[in-house]
């Protein structure tokens, strides 16, 4: 075990689950709605456009396609939910499962993701999210700030009961690892295509096999 560490904080997207990260599920998303080649840079755009916002719940998925829908002339069916569309093309994380029962005997664990408003319930009434106890569970959504704003982190520590230097942070962005090292965390960069080597590194920076 390593007896720095004292809190571990997992993001969702891309480590607790498999979302589109470094996956073409974007592209078949976005196919399956009407878009183009022409239209797909726009798209994209707009949609980047309204992401940040609608990780702190100032603005939403509708909002969003109402735009996208006008500007780029899409003809979507009335009851077409891309907040559901983007769940039921999430997946499990199963390997990472067991690691996480091991760690849960040993170590708080908690969740700090960027979320859009609702996204986290529906995740979990899909029972892809690992089925552990999660000490603090930070959601953008709910909290109006999110990851890399220094405030994320800070509410973090605090909900934690810990300070940086005593919290491991797992997270597929490396934009989001770098924010937290800025305030000593220790950090690990999970990445979602190559599950097998990044569960690997985990378990040896906790010195987990050694324990078990």
């Amino acid at each position: 075990m390593n007896d720095s560490i004292k809190f571990i904080y997992f993001d969702v997207g891309g480590v607790a689950i498999l979302d589109f990260s470094k996956t073409n599920k974007w592209q078949e998303m976005t196919q399956a709605l009407g878009i183009n080649e022409p239209n797909r840079k726009r798209f994209d755009e707009i949609f980047n456009e309204f992401e940040p916002e609608i990780c702190v719940s100032k603005k939403s998925l509708d909002e969003f396609l109402r735009t996208v829908a006008s500007e780029l002339e899409l003809s979507l069916p009335a009851d077409y939910s891309m907040l559901d569309d983007f769940v039921d093309r999430f997946e499990a994380n199963q390997n990472l499962h067991p690691i996480l029962n091991k760690l849960s005997e040993h170590y708080q664990l908690g969740l700090l993701t960027n979320m859009y408003p609702d996204m986290l319930d529906r995740i979990k009434k899909r029972s892809i999210l690992p089925p552990i106890e999660w000490g603090v569970v930070i959601d953008s959504s709910v909290e109006g700030i999110r990851k890399p704003q220094d405030e994320i982190y800070k509410l973090a520590e605090e909900k934690s009961g810990f300070e940086g230097g005593r919290i491991l942070f797992v997270e597929n962005s490396a934009m989001h690892v770098n924010a937290a090292k800025k305030r000593g965390w220790q950090t690990l960069l999970y990445d979602p295509s190559d599950i097998s080597g990044s569960n690997k590194e985990l378990e040896m920076k906790l010195d987990l096999e050694r324990r078990n």
